[in-house]
């Protein structure tokens, strides 16, 4: 958008009277500059997107509201999936999985596993006790279901000690957590096998840990039973693979000697779980007044609840809810951010959360930014309609 812009040297020179001494001006004639001078107002009017309360501007040229651009379903191609019909080896993972869902180091145990068998024409064998989802997508070839009753880490044990002589894989993964870790250990003094225990750096040829409080590292070939540590290896970003379920191999395990009678999950309250310790975080910031809802919420999601530094402060909410660098950084699957704008120091502490939901009525918030599903409301006005859903859902 443009209008003529005013010349006024050039203007005076064309209303100068010719054949007098002293200078005589006509008023009455036009303005002939022909420069031209933009309208930074009248451009913004133009752009401006109709039927958003927030300014909108359409940068395209396009009149009117934007339109969303159409895709050629037709174009679009279904992802290839990767057979690996003769493996020249085996390289085999023992995912925690919690709940049938691949965990973060799970998955980065996938991605190292991928590496190990894409060395030499290998394949990617899942050992796995229950139902597990996205394991084709994340690198897995096979799967061998095993069973063990109760989750006894002894009978696990022995599943495995069968799996590893029957197959016999060039390399098997663990992951270095809590059960991860000690079904590794177990199954080294079942089989004799060496264990590398939380490798920080994994390939074909190499394979290192720290040690002596992290002042060496250890280096050497990897050995056919590995852990890996958290955030050591990428997971897999290729294409899919075929993720093949096969017959489990055959074999009889020796009696486990161990005084464990009986193995059961304990229910405990969300609400009495430490935040580094919980798997679902539902969080209240600024945006939240009424705090008896917030914790109804948070009983009904069961949900561990936290709060932002500034609710803490004013003593709205304990000092131990505190989510953030100078608070608890947060280990959990899924976070759910209630009226949270989402300070540098809030973010670092969701950092390493899977999943993040957010809150807020603030389009631009760094919250929303980093969830990977944003409400775009008022936190007071979405909580009521959360426990609504949740109470309907309960009594069909």
């Amino acid at each position: 958008m443009s209008r003529t812009r005013r010349d006024p040297r050039e203007e005076r020179e064309a209303r100068r009277l010719a054949g007098s001494g002293r200078p005589r001006w006509r008023l009455d004639a036009p303005p002939t500059s022909g420069r031209l001078r933009r309208d930074p107002r009248r451009e913004i009017d133009a752009l401006r997107v109709a039927g958003t309360t927030r300014l909108r501007l359409d940068r395209t040229g396009r009149a009117g509201p934007l339109a969303l651009p159409t895709i050629d379903t037709a174009a679009v191609a279904a992802p290839t999936i990767r057979i690996v019909d003769d493996p020249a080896y085996l390289v085999t993972v023992v995912p925690d999985a919690p709940g049938g869902r691949l965990a973060p180091l799970d998955r980065q145990l996938l991605g190292a596993a991928r590496t190990l068998a894409d060395a030499g024409g290998g394949a990617v064998l899942v050992l796995s006790f229950g139902q597990i989802d996205g394991l084709g997508a994340a690198g897995a070839d096979r799967i061998v279901a095993l069973d063990a009753e109760s989750g006894d880490p002894s009978a696990r044990a022995a599943a495995l000690a069968i799996a590893l002589a029957a197959l016999q894989p060039r390399h098997m993964l663990l992951p270095e957590s809590a059960g991860g870790g000690d079904l590794a250990r177990r199954l080294a003094a079942k089989t004799g096998e060496a264990l590398f225990a939380g490798a920080e750096s994994l390939t074909a040829r190499l394979a290192t840990r720290p040690a002596a409080n992290r002042r060496i590292e250890q280096r050497g070939a990897p050995p056919r039973l590995v852990t890996l540590a958290p955030d050591a290896h990428l997971p897999h970003a290729g294409a899919p693979h075929e993720a093949r379920a096969i017959a489990a191999p055959e074999g009889r395990a020796d009696a486990p000697h161990t005084g464990i009678l009986s193995i059961e999950d304990l229910p405990v309250a969300a609400d009495a779980l430490p935040l580094a310790e919980a798997d679902f975080v539902i969080s209240a910031g600024n945006g939240i007044t009424d705090f008896e809802l917030f914790r109804a919420l948070a009983r009904a999601l069961g949900a561990t609840p936290g709060a932002s530094r500034m609710v803490c402060d004013a003593g709205l909410m304990p000092r131990a809810a505190q989510v953030g660098a100078s608070g608890t950084v947060l280990e959990a699957s899924c976070y759910f951010a209630l009226g949270i704008s989402g300070a540098p120091q809030h973010l670092q502490g969701v950092a390493r959360c899977e999943h993040v939901v957010a809150v807020n009525t603030d389009l631009h918030a760094a919250m929303v930014e980093r969830a990977g599903l944003a409400i775009i409301a008022d936190a007071q006005q979405v909580m009521p309609a959360l426990i609504a859903l949740l109470t309907a859902e309960g009594e069909e």
